[in-house]
This record gives C-alpha cells, sequence and structure tokens, in this order.
C-alpha cells in the first residue's frame, strides 16, 4: 500500500486572508515504510512574507523570489502524490492551503477523505496529551536535533517517523499478514493441481525384491 506524507509551510494561519504555500515537503510510503523517494520544492508566494511567518521557517522574501511559482510545480506535485492517501499532521491546515491554490488555478481539490490526520490519531492514542510534532516526537524519541526551524520536507520526514510508531512501529502484526497471504495462495495452488503418481519403474520393482532376498524373515515375503 502506498501513502504519502506531506507537510506545508506558509506566509500564515489561512488561506483565505490571502496567506500562500512557500514550501511543500512530500514523503513516499510503502507498506508504511519510507521508499527513500522524496518531493521538496520551495514555492514563491507572490506576496511578502509576514515576521512571524519567517521566524517560524526562515523562508524570506528574498530567496522565495527566485522560486517557481503554485503553477509551475502543481503538475508535478500532484503526480507525485497520484491517489495515494495523505499522511498529515492537523491535516485540515495543508488540505485547506493545498485546496485554495488549485481553486486559484481551477483545478479540482483533493477530497478531505483522503487525508490521514495524525493529530486526530495521537489524540485518541493519548487522550489529554500534547500532540504537537514535537511533542510525539520526543513522546517517541525521534531524533529532533536538525529542526532548527520548521521546513516542510523535514517535519515530513519526521512526521513519518511518527505516524509508523502511532500505528504500531515500523513492522505492525510483525508482517506476520505478508507470510499468512503467501501460506494461503500456496495452498490454494496446491489444491487446484491435479494429483500427481510416481509408479516405481521395473527395474526399481527389481532391485527391490532382490534387496529383500538378502534380509532373513522379511515382513514383506508374508
Amino acid at each position: 500500500m502506498r501513502e504519502v506524507v506531506l507537510d506545508t509551510e506558509t506566509t500564515g494561519l489561512d488561506p483565505a486572508s490571502g496567506h500562500r504555500i512557500v514550501e511543500i515537503g512530500c514523503v513516499e510510503l510503502f507498506n508504511h515504510v519510507p521508499t527513500g523517494r522524496t518531493l521538496q520544492r520551495l514555492i514563491n508566494p507572490q506576496r511578502s512574507m509576514p515576521t512571524a511567518a519567517f521566524e517560524v521557517h526562515g523562508h524570506s522574501d528574498e530567496v522565495l523570489a527566485k522560486q517557481p511559482t503554485f503553477d509551475k510545480v502543481a503538475d508535478e506535485l500532484l503526480q507525485f502524490i497520484g491517489d495515494a492517501p495523505l499522511v498529515i499532521h492537523n491535516a485540515a491546515f495543508d488540505m485547506g492551503f493545498l485546496n485554495a491554490e488549485l481553486a486559484l488555478l481551477q483545478r479540482a481539490a483533493i477530497p478531505d477523505s483522503r487525508a490521514i490526520d495524525t493529530v486526530s490519531m495521537a489524540r485518541r492514542k493519548f487522550p489529554g496529551a500534547p500532540a504537537s510534532l514535537d511533542a510525539l516526537c520526543k513522546r517517541f524519541e525521534i531524533d529532533l536535533s536538525a529542526r532548527d526551524k520548521h521546513g516542510a520536507l523535514l517535519d515530513a520526514q519526521l512526521l513519518a517517523a511518527v505516524y509508523l510508531e502511532l500505528i504500531g512501529g515500523r513492522q505492525p502484526g510483525l508482517g506476520l499478514d505478508a507470510g499468512v497471504k503467501a501460506v494461503q495462495v500456496a495452498v490454494t495452488q496446491s489444491r487446484a493441481r491435479p494429483a500427481r503418481s510416481f509408479p516405481a519403474s521395473a527395474d526399481e520393482l527389481a532391485a527391490h525384491a532382490a534387496f529383500v532376498d538378502t534380509i532373513k524373515d522379511a515382513l514383506w515375503k508374508n
């Protein structure tokens, strides 16, 4: 099963107020394990960067002015995520921004039903406990030393590790499901094959009879 862990950085909190995406990071999972395939793009938001947002992720107006606008990366992003479920921390936030950007391009929205919200997962699993990405990384002893500021790809990589812990670790079920399925397939195939007979040849029967003659009081002679 393919999944994509996704994170965004933005100029603010609300796309309805004119805020835009400035970075997208994606990590591909297959059967809940990172494949090594990632996507990371900085994006020119075509507006100034508020100080509060700059302090969160460190993406300046000068750097972002040299980056492509969202319309130039939309096809690459949509191709990367394909039809996979999207694992997102606080999914309503990122989905809202993604669909606002797609709406500006008159592109179809990504259905909310595709999102797996790890904040909701964490709150169900640890009621009353902090559910921020930092808090969950600390709970699961995931190294945060590289996280000086927020970054979409780094946060997606950290979230991938958190998600795997939330669902029970890198191998939930210890991989037994795959083994059971393999056994079931083998049994089904064996039942579908016609029974085969391997009768002894005349030479083999003669050799056996000669061997039996060498045995005193052999039961096979009775």
